[in-house]
Parts: C-alpha cells; sequence; structure tokens
C-alpha cells in the first residue's frame, strides 16, 4: 500500500472483466503448464509444489501483518505485539533511500533480530517502487535490487526465516509502463541471485499491486521461469479492485491451477478504491491454503485510518480491523501456526 492510494483508473471495472474471462472460459479438467519448483537445491524457506514450506518441507502457511517500520522506527515493540496477536509472520516496510530514510544494515539486523526474538518470519519489503510510472518519486526495481544486495551479507544466513518482498506495488496504472512489469521483475531477480541470495523472493503485481489489467497473471510463469532458483512467490493486493468472491476465487485459482505460488500480501475491509470482500480473502485463502498479510499494525494517515488495526500502536486499543483479523472467522487466532525453525 502507498501512504495515500488513489482511487483506480475508471477503466477497472472493464478490465476486470478482461481479467476474468480467460479464467471462467478454461475448459474443466483443462491442462495447466508445470511450474518449476525450488525444492531441490533450497537451503531455506521455499517454495515446492507450488506451495511455499520450510526448510525440511513443512508447509508454511504466512498469516501476518504488515508493519511500518521505515516511517514509525522507533516502534520497536510493534514486532512483540504483533507476535502477542498470533501473527507467525510480519511484513516489515523499509525504504532504499530514494523517497524515505534508507533503512542500513545496523537497523535491517536488528528488525530480523526483533523477528527472530518474537518468533515471527520476517519478510522485507522496500517500500520506494510503490506506483513506478504514475507517482513520479517511486523507484525502479533496478534500484531495489541494488539496495537488497547492499544488504547481502546482512541477511546471508537467515534463508530460513527471511524472505525478501522485491519492491512494494512497484508500478501504478501507467499502461506503457506496465508492460515492462516481467521482465524488469525477472533481471531484478537474476540480479539478486547473480549476487548470491538463496532467499525466497515475493515479487508485487503492478497496478498498486492489484493487477486489474492481468499482467502478472499472464507472465507469472515466465517470472517464475527465469529464477534459477525456482523460489520466486507472486503478490497480489485486495482492496476494491476484489469487492466480490467471483473476482478474489478467479484470480487466486489462476495460480493454483497452473502450481504457482500466491499470497495475499495486503488486504483491508474497506479502502478509497472501493469496499474488499475480506470475508471471501479470508475463508478462501484458508480453504486453499494460501498466505496473507492484512494492512497493518498502526500509524496509516491521509484518510485511511480506518485499516490500523491498533491505535497509537497501542495494542490495548484494538480496532474493528484489528478484532477481524486477529480474532474474526477465518483470523489470526483460528489460522496462524508458528514456523517450525522457531521450536
Amino acid at each position: 500500500m502507498r501512504p495515500t492510494r488513489a482511487t483506480i483508473s475508471g477503466t477497472a471495472a472493464a478490465a476486470m472483466f478482461l481479467l476474468l474471462a480467460p479464467l471462467l472460459g478454461q475448459p474443466a479438467g483443462a491442462a495447466t503448464p508445470a511450474a518449476p519448483d525450488g525444492g531441490a537445491n533450497a537451503v531455506g524457506i521455499h517454495v515446492s509444489g507450488g506451495q511455499l514450506v520450510e526448510s525440511d518441507g513443512s508447509p508454511l502457511l504466512l498469516r501476518g501483518v504488515s508493519h511500518a517500520h521505515t516511517w514509525y522506527a522507533a516502534q520497536t515493540g510493534s514486532f512483540a505485539d504483533i507476535a502477542d496477536a498470533g501473527a507467525n509472520s510480519v511484513r516489515v516496510v523499509l525504504s532504499d533511500g530514494t523517497r524515505w530514510t534508507r533503512n542500513d544494515p545496523a537497523d535491517v539486523a536488528n528488525v530480523v533480530g526483533l523477528c527472530t526474538e518474537n518468533r515471527l518470519i520476517c519478510v522485507l519489503e522496500d517500500h520506494d517502487t510503490t506506483g513506478y510510472g504514475e507517482e513520479a518519486a517511486a523507484s525502479t526495481l533496478d534500484t531495489a535490487a541494488s539496495y537488497w544486495i547492499s544488504l547481502l551479507p546482512t541477511l546471508q544466513g537467515t534463508e530460513d526465516r527471511v524472505i525478501i518482498n522485491l519492491g512494494n506495488e512497484p508500478y501504478g496504472n501507467n499502461a506503457e509502463v506496465n508492460a515492462g512489469w516481467a521482465a524488469d521483475t525477472s533481471a531484478a531477480i537474476q540480479r539478486l541471485r547473480d549476487a548470491g541470495f538463496e532467499h525466497t523472493i515475493i515479487v508485487d503485481a503492478p497496478s498498486w499491486g492489484q493487477d486489474w489489467q492481468g499482467i502478472m497473471r499472464d507472465s507469472a510463469a515466465d517470472v517464475l521461469a527465469a529464477d534459477p532458483d525456482g523460489n520466486t512467490v507472486f503478490s497480489v493486493h485486495m482492496y476494491g479492485v476484489y469487492d466480490t468472491a467471483a473476482e478474489i476465487t478467479a484470480y487466486l485459482d489462476a495460480f493454483t491451477s497452473q502450481g504457482l505460488p500466491i499470497i495475499v500480501g495486503e488486504f483491508g475491509h474497506d479502502h478509497s478504491d472501493g469496499n474488499p470482500d475480506e470475508d471471501t480473502i479470508m475463508s478462501y485463502t484458508r480453504s486453499q491454503g494460501i498466505g496473507w498479510f492484512a494492512w497493518s499494525w498502526s500509524g496509516n494517515s491521509g484518510g485511511v485510518e480506518y485499516l490500523d488495526m491498533v491505535t497509537g500502536f497501542d495494542p490495548a486499543q484494538r480496532t474493528a480491523w484489528g478484532n477481524r483479523v486477529i480474532t474474526g472467522p477465518d483470523g489470526l487466532a483460528e489460522t496462524s501456526v508458528r514456523a517450525g525453525v522457531f521450536d
């Protein structure tokens, strides 16, 4: 999510039909291509059979919360609070220095230590890429790759508890720029692998993460094939574009039917671009074994304060959204299991 999200283009509704049409028209029992598998040479968390698993092959169902660390670096107590809420993972907002204050190796090492201390799988994401092509200040995926490579000495040896989220919502709604998503994403993954990264890499969809043009959906298999480790996971962000059960299930099914690993990297219960169907997001991901991260623990502004799960970073001031995610149907209390690496 970006700090203040623009309303999705008025063409989104029409585009959503284009997104769904190939899925709804697929013949029953149609053959799907086999997806690459990252398990053979894995050293930590990895993709196996289209699912995320731990080093020993045990399933890893991510159930977590996003935490805006780069803007609230003093709120380090939130890691313990998120763990106490029942999450098994946390998605941590970082900056490569393009738009916000760069999170340096010492800070990132501290974040990873806090995650480990609180038995949380640590998903680190570079937020500066948000809305590239539409947001003038956004950085590129190549810049994000350079940032991660600068952190390689800090992150080596953490493959069993840290996942790299390459760049948050790396493109806006500029169709011409978005056409480069697959090539740019593949190139960034290759740079990380060439540098020596063996971590699982999560890649976000274009169109503010919502992929309403189906760009990630249609090119995901090629992007995964471009990862020499076969250890890439795709992430869709579900806000106003996903306001019906049919849209949610069709999009996720497009990945699982091909054995392609998918998570819902962000979602909310309401948003400026529409009213997402959070009940279906949570129930369907549970039935299909798909991970998710709710946006977000606290600190939202610009009119989307309703997405805070707690007010003022105080776990004693849980909001209705926080109650929904933590103790509601298909929420953390019902579905979150600690990762075995922390046993």
